[in-house]
């Protein structure tokens, strides 16, 4: 008996050409692959500022609700992964169930967009967009969706300005920045962001990449593209694998002077929980969210751990809090094929409640 790894030289000889079949059908494959593309759901430009552009997505059927729902996603990725493809889109979940959806679309920024701060990004942009539907919809406030850093955007916008906010929906989103579990808060605590900012100016993408790469060293460098040899002669596996490593590399740069002030206030400060978030001038205080409030997290979230999601529960100063918890990661919320089925479902059915 050779115990359980078997390393006979029969079964040796079997692995190595069960290996040589499945490069053989990898350059089949690779072959009839197509170029990849993104975005599953029709969508329209309805308002521009700059490189910002709000989009409304047009499903099959017309919607039903009466209030729109926007998106505030990270600047960090591209806000496509809410819209990845057509098995695989939260977007299309909602309109399915006759949402009225919208998208913020941050852009590429460039080295005109420098010094942007977090004021242009929260009031200007994110509040233009949400000022425009109020006023094509005729309505004092419009449902907002808030993911990952976009949450963050989210809860400071629904702050000071909560009767442009109806119901605030926030998906793993970060508040607590000083929990111990969490890997990529420890690492930028410690960063000499003023050093880093005046000498880079704008933040590369690939160096933000590279970050949160390093948070998960063997599973996001060796594992997955090892595992990526058991799916080289399956077509659709192939073209869905390449799609994430696209959405996973297309990343914008950071306008410099938004992400100094995002890592001094959030990160460093843990400005939602002890306050000295300011935006534009004005303070942020949580406690003035008091509209309805639905908070998702994600379970096996390395990035956004549930319990720095969670503490946003006693903070804010709504009387109407939910949370939904999601049994996946940061990723997988969006892209599993239990998030499809559970996190449109789940946001639909509470703004549904909440409209009568």
């Amino acid at each position: 008996m050779l115990g359980p790894f078997n390393f006979t030289p029969d079964a040796l000889a079997q692995e190595a050409m069960q290996m040589q079949a499945k490069l053989r059908a990898g350059l089949e494959t690779l072959h009839e692959v197509d170029d990849v593309a993104y975005g599953a759901t029709a969508r329209e430009e309805v308002w521009r500022d700059g490189k910002v552009v709000l989009y409304r997505f047009r499903g099959e059927k017309a919607p039903t609700a009466k209030v729109p729902l926007i998106i505030s996603y990270a600047l960090v990725n591209r806000p496509y992964m809410v819209d990845l493809q057509s098995d695989k889109s939260i977007v299309r979940g909602l309109l399915e169930r006759g949402q009225d959806v919208y998208v913020i679309d941050w852009g590429y920024p460039d080295r005109s967009d420098r010094y942007l701060e977090l004021e242009d990004y929260i009031q200007r942009f994110l509040g233009g967009a949400i000022d425009h539907l109020r006023r094509e919809y005729r309505m004092d406030a419009v449902n907002l969706l808030g993911i990952c850093q976009g949450g963050a955007f989210s809860l400071c916008y629904s702050a000071l300005n909560p009767k442009k906010v109806r119901n605030l929906v926030t998906m793993v989103t970060p508040v607590d920045f000083h929990g111990e579990d969490n890997m990529l808060s420890n690492w930028v605590r410690g960063l000499d962001v003023d050093a880093f900012v005046d000498t880079l100016g704008n933040v590369p993408a690939d160096l933000m990449n590279w970050t949160y790469l390093t948070l998960k060293p063997w599973r996001l460098f060796v594992q997955k593209y090892v595992g990526m040899m058991d799916i080289l002669d399956n077509k659709q596996a192939l073209e869905d694998f390449l799609r994430m490593e696209k959405w996973i590399f297309d990343s914008p740069d950071q306008a410099g002077e938004a992400f100094r002030q995002f890592v001094t206030q959030f990160y460093q400060r843990n400005g939602f929980v002890n306050g000295g978030i300011e935006i534009g001038g004005r303070p942020v205080d949580l406690g003035y969210v008091d509209m309805p409030v639905l908070n998702i997290f994600a379970e096996q979230d390395h990035l956004v751990p549930p319990a720095a999601s969670k503490a946003l529960k006693d903070l804010v100063g709504s009387d109407d809090y939910s949370e939904l918890s999601f049994k996946g990661g940061h990723i997988g919320i969006y892209v599993s094929s239990r998030a499809q089925r559970e996190v449109p479902a789940g946001i639909h059915d509470w703004l549904t409640q909440r409209s009568r």
